[in-house]
């Protein structure tokens, strides 16, 4: 299968991969879309790991399944989430996902920018959801960071009548607009240095 192999930010070499196989409990997704995450062209944060193939907003079609349970059929549109907590952990129990250990030792296999994933069996348990049929790949794309707003939103406890800050309005930073308006939010304040994004964010 195809990959797209991160070297360094001027070095993405289109590469071949054998196409993963998948054990007990594990889905074979054929990747239909993946984001850009602002994570993946942090230079420096990723050379150290590299080569390795990116992209952790994968969305595609099942096109083999070993699920036990039959949640989920071949030919399923699904949006798969790269890192899962565990859900168990004092962290998880406490609404602190993040500093949950299992969280980061989670990934799907190679990575979004490839043909195919092997979407690990924790992964499938806790972090694969059904996409609706009217739903665009590329709109599904935007799940994670969707999600990564709804809880930052919820953690800070924003609500109806809150005056809002919002430091940045790149595409995490407009989701964050879209959502405080959703919420009934009296006053939104959007700063960014780039004029279009700001009148994006106006808009």
């Amino acid at each position: 299968m195809r990959v797209a192999v991160y070297y360094n930010n001027n070095d993405v070499r289109l590469e071949e991969m054998p196409r993963p196989k998948i054990g007990l409990g594990e889905l074979l997704v054929k990747v239909m879309a993946s984001g850009i995450c602002g994570s993946d062209v942090l230079e420096w944060y990723r050379i150290p790991k590299a080569p390795r193939v990116l992209g952790h907003e994968a969305v595609g079609k099942i096109v083999e399944s070993r699920d036990e349970f039959g949640r989920y059929r071949v030919g399923d549109r699904v949006f798969v989430s790269h890192h899962v907590p565990c859900n168990k952990c004092r962290y998880c129990l406490s609404d602190h996902h993040t500093a949950c250990e299992t969280l980061h030792k989670t990934n799907y296999d190679p990575g979004g920018f490839s043909e195919y994933i092997r979407v690990p069996r924790l992964n499938v348990e806790q972090g694969v959801y059904l996409l609706p049929d009217d739903l665009p790949f590329e709109d599904g794309t935007l799940i994670e960071p969707l999600g990564c707003v709804v809880r930052g939103q919820r953690l800070v406890q924003i609500q109806k009548g809150d005056c809002v800050l919002i430091l940045g309005s790149g595409v995490s930073g407009l989701l964050h607009i879209q959502l405080a308006c959703l919420l009934g939010v009296e006053r939104i304040i959007a700063t960014d240095i780039s004029k279009y994004r700001l009148n994006i964010a106006k808009e």
